[in-house]
């Protein structure tokens, strides 16, 4: 039977379904891949922190393929039955001071403006905790 996951919470129930359809507890499951129970049922109740690796390794016990398929394009709509968005831009005039030796200098326009500086962002490794992790 093919299940479609659209989503990373809909992964939890369909893992737990092949585990029971094949007569496995958690603690078989912990057995077959070599971890504890408890290590199992964190994977178990959160798949969507579970790395690629670890999830094909539970997808090969419960002999379960994965199967990537494309989806169909969405209808597109006809143009002609589509109005044209409100044109929202607003220009900027310079108006004269009220008082003073001459008129404000125009403000440029967001167009007109540099865009913000990008600045690059530091990756660090995290810091090792002292409590141990099973490492499968």
């Amino acid at each position: 039977m093919d299940y479609a996951i659209k989503t990373l919470s809909q992964l939890r129930p369909i893992l737990q379904g092949f585990r029971k359809a094949a007569a496995l507890t958690q603690a078989a499951m912990a057995a077959h891949l070599g971890v504890t129970q408890q290590t199992y049922a964190q994977l178990e109740a959160n798949p969507a922190a579970v790395s690629v690796e670890r999830l094909f390794r539970v997808l090969r016990v419960l002999q379960v393929d994965l199967k990537l398929t494309q989806s169909e394009p969405a209808q597109s709509v006809a143009t002609e039955d589509v109005a044209p968005p409100p044109n929202r831009t607003r220009s900027r005039r310079a108006e004269p001071q009220a008082s003073g030796t001459g008129a404000k200098a125009a403000t440029p326009t967001r167009a007109a403006r540099k865009p913000n500086a990008v600045k690059p962002v530091k990756v660090t490794k995290a810091a090792s905790t002292s409590k141990k992790r099973e490492d499968w």
